[in-house]
């Protein structure tokens, strides 16, 4: 029998899988923990991944005609009440700044002093704060639409933090829409919607489920909520963007007004739509294995390593050489509007040099030593591969064909990733079934189930709530293509409208 390779990170995702994706942070160098309680330090190669991931999706943002700008990081306490739901909605998770300075106290030790007159919130979100900008800057029809997007970070005061899922702060984008009509902004928070599923999909190689949430599940003070669903290895949900369509509540609370082309005057109608660097953890759980994280070529932080092999001195410069060359070469060729990212890594650390590039995910890993210069070849390594499956190429072949190279693993990944979606997505209709696909089979893994349930519901949140409360499940989203199939709610036997996804999540 062969013997069994052992894993490069412990435990593995089936002995403990919430510690198993801590693991796979650290041992991928992509964040630590900061002294700051729920707040994390990204380094450098987890940055370059959100870079990447911030390049594409400004890009496809600006394409539907949005522009950036910035607002501040303070709100006042009394914008924030203006909106009664969305100031509730929020009210636990604020921190809020009292002081302006700090002085000495009687022990010697600083302490708050100047106290504000009115208390500033350290923004969780920003729909207030930029409705006041845009009462400012609209005053007729010929405004709008008004699309605007801001790339910031924002600060919600979590109890139960992990890194990149949940963290009391973190960094995203927000972005917030004024339009003339309601069927135009009903028309804007479907098209970010698509936006962010093409994100997710075409470049993180996340297969997702777009829906709208149930009124119990949608943003403070919207109108509509919409979202794509990702399932985890776990089997868990991950919300990996929103989009919300606020009606015209924000438009009254920020004074948001116009005169329209018959010189009436009329409320905006307004949109706000958001993704942050949480999808970093759908790609980690999506694509991870028990060697570490697997990147998806199109948003890796880097393609390819080269990793020289220089056993004796004098065969140095000849290998270097070789190594440049190749690393120019390489560098020349685009992949995804962008020129191919390689690493050169010298370090003489043995065997370790390779396990460090496995569990950071990097697509490609490149050998060169003096046997492969003499064949001109390379020895090249998949991530989306087992470790041990490697082939010698051609160099000149591997130039050439390195974009189809990678383009082959995002469709892998992807593929992968749906197929397991799949194969944990199950239609229940009967009640007692539906608590057995909730409920784990193994005791020793409780946070492993069933999957996502798709399951009839008849639109009562009395029913949402006892789900919710028996079974910590929660109704992820209404799915804008499902079909018309009535049948008996899966809580109360009530008339159903159509199958709506339930799941544990994130």
């Amino acid at each position: 029998m062969a013997k069994q390779d052992k894993a490069a990170i412990t435990p593995t995702r089936s002995d403990d899988y919430p510690e198993w994706y801590q693991q796979v942070i650290k041992a991928s160098d992509l964040a630590e923990r900061s002294p700051v309680r729920g707040c994390m330090v990204i380094k450098p190669w987890g940055y370059a991944l959100w870079e990447n991931i911030v390049r594409v999706l400004d890009d496809m943002f600006k394409d539907t005609g949005v522009r950036n700008a910035y607002f501040p990081l303070f709100i006042p306490l009394s914008f924030l009440e203006r909106e009664a739901e969305h100031v509730e909605g929020f009210a636990k998770e604020c921190a809020v700044v009292s002081h302006h300075r700090l002085e000495k106290g009687p022990d010697g030790g600083l302490i708050p002093a100047g106290r504000l007159t009115e208390p500033l919130i350290v923004r969780p979100t920003s729909e207030t704060i930029i409705g006041d900008s845009f009462s400012k800057w609209i005053s007729s029809y010929r405004d709008l639409p008004l699309l605007i997007n801001q790339w910031a970070n924002v600060v919600r005061w979590e109890m139960r933090t992990r890194m990149f899922l949940r963290t009391s702060e973190f960094l995203w984008q927000e972005g917030h829409t004024a339009h003339a009509t309601e069927q135009e902004a009903i028309g804007r928070t479907e098209l970010m919607l698509d936006v962010y599923r093409r994100l997710v999909e075409d470049h993180l190689a996340i297969p997702v489920i777009k829906g709208k949430k149930s009124a119990a599940e949608r943003f403070p003070g919207a109108v509509d909520t919409m979202t794509i669903e990702a399932m985890m290895q776990d089997r868990k949900a991950l919300q990996a963007g929103t989009s919300h369509f606020l009606g015209q509540n924000f438009a009254r609370a920020s004074d948001i007004r116009f005169q329209t082309a018959e010189e009436s005057e009329a409320y905006a109608w307004t949109t706000s739509w958001g993704l942050s660097t949480r999808v970093i953890g759908g790609v980690i759980m999506t694509h991870g294995d028990d060697d570490g994280i697997i990147l998806p070529p199109r948003v890796a932080s880097a393609q390819v390593v080269l990793m020289p092999i220089v056993r004796k001195d004098k065969d140095r410069p000849r290998v270097m050489d070789y190594v440049d060359r190749l690393a120019d070469a390489l560098s020349s060729k685009m992949y995804n509007n962008r020129a191919v990212g390689v690493e050169v890594d010298t370090r003489d650390i043995g065997g370790a040099r390779g396990w460090d590039w496995i569990k950071k995910g990097i697509p490609l890993r490149v050998e060169i030593g003096p046997r492969d210069i003499a064949g001109d070849s390379v020895f090249v390594a998949r991530r989306d591969k087992p470790h041990r499956d490697r082939q010698s190429i051609p160099r000149t072949r591997f130039i050439d064909t390195v974009t189809d190279l990678l383009e082959e693993i995002q469709g892998n990944l992807l593929e992968r990733a749906r197929t397991y979606r799949d194969e944990h997505l199950q239609d229940v209709d009967d009640n007692v079934a539906f608590y057995d696909f909730f409920t784990p089979s193994d005791n020793e893994h409780p946070e492993i189930h069933g999957g996502f349930a798709r399951a009839h519901w008849c639109g009562s949140p009395a029913c949402e709530e006892k789900i919710k409360d028996d079974l910590g499940v929660t109704l992820r989203c209404i799915p804008l293509d499902r079909p018309d199939d009535k049948g008996p709610c899966i809580c109360c036997d009530g008339n159903s409208q159509g199958r709506v996804i339930f799941a544990k999540a994130y």
